[in-house]
């Protein structure tokens, strides 16, 4: 199957501080009132939305892109869907386009919801017939039947997505484009839509897929696109790139926590921690940590004097202060005999952590044999966990939930 999507050095600017072409007369009038035959008005500025990007899109493929909010992604969805137009650069899309960028694009607010979807399905270039034997289908899938002939313009934002992306799934696009299609709507039209999107995979269609929901991209797309300011950061397999998406919202580029100047600590001072590090077992700072990750949290201390059979132990909250577990290395059965002045360091591997996503707190300790002295006590340190697809199903595991997942298998015979 050939390149269903091209693009080659695509840059789109924005001028800001100019009227457009299409201006209202009263926006010209206002202009005028405030800067005469133009003076005082100068260069306006520019914005690129899109700078250099070059890309291309298999038949077939499902393609995640992801990024900030205003790096470029929708725009350049908008350029691929024909709805404005590069500054530079080309675009080539091969077959019908279907596209859902914002909750209801493509209506008419005047017309009913089924006017609409023989709108939107002549626009596609498909004849009435062809909406017809659809029609069904769409309106079953949006769940909006009760109100298919009401006004689109009486419609919620959750209605007018349910038709909107019902319309653009059914009418046998060869390459959908979606935007945010998961951030309105419930949780049952969300797998539906997720559903829809894996069926389109399976039938050869050609999906791109612009979404904050990482697991849904990571289940759905074999491919990432991160796009940042305006340019491609990373094309590469999706869990890759949205590990390194992640990352790059980590606060401390080292992967871990300063812990010497720690305010609120207890304790006689003999031994302090002095640093919390997130490590992957290969030893490399781990940036992000995720739901399912194996993670190895290295304490860093300082010693300032000879300690005897120290204990190194800490308390996992939740943000709302429910204690989830306690950890040492007495309860570990670890005799430490003797740590000496200076500078030390040693580690706890987690094959797996069961977290949910969330902010959790470790509460850090160092006491003497059996729990005093207190040599340190009550280091807060914040743990952040991020989505991941635990289970390789896309479906969302989120505080909604609970706070742990256990590892686990489903057996169901087939009948």
């Amino acid at each position: 199957m050939g390149q269903s999507i091209e693009v080659r050095g695509l840059s789109k600017r924005y001028r800001i501080g100019r009227l457009q072409r299409n201006a209202m007369i009263r926006e010209r009038v206002a202009e005028f009132v405030k800067r005469p035959w133009g003076r005082g008005r100068g260069e306006p500025d520019s914005i690129w939305a899109l700078r250099d990007v070059t890309f291309d899109v298999a038949g077939g493929e499902v393609v995640g892109i992801i990024g900030r909010n205003g790096a470029g992604k929708s725009t350049l969805l908008k350029i691929l869907s024909k709805i404005t137009y590069p500054t530079a650069g080309s675009v080539g899309v091969r077959g019908r386009v279907a596209s859902l960028l914002e909750v209801g694009t493509g209506f008419h607010d005047e017309l009913t919801g089924r006017e609409n979807v023989y709108l939107n399905g002549s626009i596609l270039g498909m004849r009435k017939r062809e909406v017809e034997q659809r029609f069904d289908a769409i309106v079953e899938f949006s769940g909006v039947e009760q109100f298919i002939d009401t006004p689109i313009k009486r419609y919620s934002s959750g209605m007018r997505l349910r038709l909107g992306f019902a319309v653009a799934a059914h009418l046998d696009p060869d390459v959908l484009i979606v935007d945010e299609v998961l951030a309105v709507g419930d949780a049952g039209f969300q797998k539906k839509c997720l559903e829809t999107m894996d069926g389109l995979r399976g039938g050869g269609r050609t999906v791109l897929f612009v979404s904050h929901n990482m697991a849904a991209v990571e289940n759905l797309c074999s491919r990432g696109i991160w796009i940042d300011a305006g340019r491609i950061t990373q094309d590469a397999p999706a869990k890759d790139v949205i590990r390194a998406y992640l990352a790059s919202f980590a606060g401390e580029p080292q992967g871990g926590h300063d812990l010497s100047n720690s305010e609120g600590r207890v304790g006689s001072g003999e031994v302090r921690y002095t640093k919390l590090e997130y490590l992957a077992p290969d030893g490399t700072p781990r940036q992000t940590t995720r739901s399912g990750d194996a993670l190895v949290l290295r304490f860093h201390y300082h010693a300032e004097k000879p300690v005897h059979q120290p204990s190194f132990g800490f308390r996992l909250y939740t943000g709302m202060g429910t204690l989830l577990t306690e950890t040492s290395t007495w309860h570990h059965g670890i005799g430490i005999n003797r740590i000496e002045p200076g500078d030390g360091s040693l580690d706890l591997e987690i094959d797996l952590l069961n977290l949910l996503p969330g902010r959790y707190w470790f509460s850090l300790w160092v006491t003497g044999t059996g729990g005093t002295p207190v040599y340190d006590g009550d280091v807060r340190v914040p743990l952040d966990v991020e989505v991941s697809n635990v289970y390789d199903s896309g479906r969302i595991l989120d505080s909604r939930n609970g706070i742990v997942y256990f590892p686990q298998r489903w057996n169901v015979p087939v009948k």
